[in-house]
């Protein structure tokens, strides 16, 4: 009986061109030419063909497990993980993982047939779009456009409750600057995110964000005031750095991005640590996360500068000032200044005069604290525990020390400031007949 012998349409090619070199009817090169092979391996492969017939133009490695085969005692335990602690996980991640806690080094095409082969994911279909986009090219330098927002979660699952998380990302690299989990994305949280930041990297030339309230006054008839400032973009103007409003998410995409890839990988990354709060969170994303993701995913820009600016001494000395709620308010008649509902009294030496009605400014810092100042000098005060009480108060002004001159007894201050009114002589009555 016949064996039946299966060629490729590539191996027939081949053994066609051999049985013509065989019978002399092309040359060496002529057939080296056609079959894109060297003339050295075109006179092994004749020789093979001569010893073996049909069978030597067939690969040698036909029928036979290659030497990179990837033994089945390790496919059954990365099925046994991925199936116990990686089921959610998305292929790529779950590569990392094996490698990384498991020792199972796994190609991410590879460990992706395994975890669709075990239904643990499906692969989404090819979709053609009709619409063009293109990518705004990123910025050159490192630090000069930070991309930043805010993210509500569910970052700890069910193991707490939902809360916010501020990140920034650095247009140039594509590396996360900061990452901090806070309560809401309010002014006080930002404020302090920033402050932070500033200390470590340095003041960037631009913030890129949304048109949250913290960041954008969206009063209809204040949208394009320019003399109106949130808190926010005070301070930012007070530091010298340009404030970027995006019209539509799609606009700062890279820290758009950013969140979906930490709301995929930080949940999982939080859940396999057993991280429950914001304290052991923030301490993982400094120490371990982000130093990670950097080296993985940050680019290098195109350019080495780095245009971060360094803290001035000016700026060093009045960041907690910088980052600070700050309001105007007017000095009641009884030397008394009301805030948020709180009522601060004025003590009576003070560093600058001050007088009823004069205009103060109240500054509550991040943590917590109040402070009043009036032409660049902090008054003293006392925090009153309830509204005062409506009195007649004989001192004029507020002053560092009181005032030694006493006018005299004669001094035009102390004769009584009246002023008489003239008598009008009426004309005399006549009797008319």
């Amino acid at each position: 009986m016949a064996q039946l012998i299966t060629m490729s349409a590539q191996e027939l090619s081949r053994y066609e061109v051999i049985k013509k070199l065989i019978a002399r009817q092309i040359n060496g090169s002529e057939a080296a030419a056609q079959l894109r092979l060297s003339v050295r391996q075109t006179k092994r492969l004749k020789a093979k063909v001569l010893r073996l017939g049909h069978q030597g133009a067939i690969h040698g490695n036909r029928g036979r497990e290659s030497n990179r085969k990837i033994p089945e005692a390790i496919i059954k335990k990365a099925k046994d993980f991925l199936k116990k602690k990686y089921a959610d996980f998305k292929p790529t991640f779950a590569a990392e993982k094996l490698a990384e806690n498991h020792g199972i080094k796994l190609s991410k095409e590879k460990t992706r047939q395994i975890m669709t082969e075990e239904k643990l994911w499906q692969p989404k279909p090819r979709t053609k779009n009709g619409e063009y986009r293109q990518w705004r090219p990123r910025k050159e330098h490192e630090g000069e456009m930070i991309q930043f927002d805010g993210s509500y979660h569910s970052w700890f699952e069910k193991r707490a409750e939902g809360c916010c998380l501020l990140a920034a990302i650095d247009d140039a690299t594509g590396k996360i600057t900061g990452c901090k989990f806070v309560t809401d994305e309010g002014v006080m949280p930002v404020f302090s995110f920033w402050q932070q930041s500033v200390k470590q990297h340095g003041k960037p030339l631009k913030i890129y964000l949304d048109r949250y309230s913290t960041y954008k006054i969206n009063t209809k008839g204040l949208l394009d005031d320019e003399t109106v400032l949130t808190q926010f973009e005070r301070a930012a103007k007070d530091l010298d750095i340009e404030i970027i409003h995006a019209c539509s998410p799609q606009a700062k995409g890279r820290v758009e991005k950013l969140f979906g890839t930490l709301q995929d990988r930080l949940v999982k990354e939080l859940r396999l640590q057993k991280i429950s709060n914001t304290e052991r969170a923030n301490d993982f994303l400094e120490k371990i996360f982000i130093p990670k993701f950097n080296q993985k995913f940050g680019v290098a820009p195109l350019k080495k500068a780095n245009l971060h600016r360094a803290l001035t001494l000016v700026d060093q000395k009045n960041l907690a000032k910088i980052f600070s709620i700050q309001s105007n308010r007017m000095v009641n008649n009884d030397f008394t200044v009301r805030y948020q509902g709180r009522w601060f009294q004025l003590a009576a030496s003070q560093p600058a005069l001050v007088c009823r009605q004069d205009k103060v400014l109240i500054e509550e810092r991040i943590a917590g604290e109040i402070f009043i100042s009036l032409r660049n000098k902090y008054l003293n005060f006392n925090e009153l525990p309830r509204r005062p009480e409506k009195i007649k108060m004989k001192i004029i002004a507020l002053t560092n020390t009181p005032p030694s001159w006493r006018p005299p007894l004669n001094h035009p201050w102390r004769q009584p400031f009246i002023i008489s009114q003239p008598k009008v002589k009426l004309p005399a009555k006549t009797n008319q007949i």
